[in-house]
């Protein structure tokens, strides 16, 4: 498998399905929205639309692959390759006309991922790596950031739709972040909260909650630029775990935080 051809397709793909996107953004029907398990995580026709067009490239692309992606396709493979697609990462936000939203997409060989991309739909920067490469943002090499002490740092989290049980541990471990850094933001997208921990823009990103095509691609990428990813026990189940936190240098100082307030 040529990884790199094959990380060129992908990457024209999202141009193309982030492009149906744009237009689709411009003359939103409002009345086209269902909701998904709870009054919070909503589902439009484009995040459908786009699944179906990006499993559809893939499958010529890269025949014999399985999927599990979020708005229901799973499949498993005639290989040992799977591609674990979020088609639509930020759907409040595209909702809303809030222009942060991604593409998400990891591809796995044997659970080990190998590519990962997140596509920033609105400002067209895609953000892409393959095994044993550098991580990229369009053709330019990206790195995490520099800074390694955590009251210097940016961090950026999210809240969880549901299962919100362990809500006040939770908010005590961002009111330690809020008292420690620069400050958190909340994105509404963890693909490209991942994305902007790859190429500096932020320190590190913690959430839980998540699913595995909210992270399989923007995790890799911090990986591939230098960060560490890691569960919050510190291990490393942070795709199918549903616990995330990912940084550069101030990683280990995030991961004592998180730990102190949730075991």
């Amino acid at each position: 498998m040529n990884l790199s051809l094959l990380e060129k397709d992908v990457i024209a793909l999202c141009d193309e399905v982030g492009e149906f996107m744009k237009k689709e953004s411009e003359n939103f029907d409002l009345s086209k929205i269902e909701q998904k398990g709870s009054f919070s995580n909503l589902v439009s026709y484009v995040d459908k639309e786009s699944e179906k067009k990006l499993v559809a490239r893939l499958t010529k692309l890269f025949p014999g692959a399985g999927f599990l992606a979020e708005e229901g396709t799973e499949t498993k493979g005639s290989n040992d390759y799977r591609w674990i697609i979020d088609p639509l990462d930020g759907t409040t936000n595209f909702l809303h006309g809030l222009p942060i939203y991604a593409i998400s997409i990891g591809l796995e060989l044997k659970d080990k991922t190998v590519m990962g991309i997140v596509y920033d739909v609105s400002n067209r920067d895609c953000y892409h790596a393959i095994e044993n490469q550098p991580a990229y943002r369009n053709q330019k090499e990206i790195r995490i950031s520099p800074i390694n002490k955590l009251e210097e740092s940016l961090l950026a989290t999210g809240f969880p739709y549901y299962h919100s049980e362990k809500k006040e541990e939770y908010l005590e471990i961002i009111k330690v972040f809020l008292e420690q850094t620069h400050g958190i933001r909340r994105l509404g997208s963890a693909a490209m909260d991942l994305a902007y921990v790859a190429c500096g823009k932020l320190e590190g990103f913690f959430e839980y909650n998540l699913s595995p095509w909210d992270v399989a691609g923007g995790a890799f990428l911090v990986q591939q630029a230098g960060g560490t990813v890691t569960d919050f026990s510190g291990g490393p189940n942070y795709i199918h775990g549903k616990e995330l936190c990912a940084g550069g240098m101030i990683h280990a100082e995030m991961l004592k935080v998180v730990q102190k307030k949730w075991f």
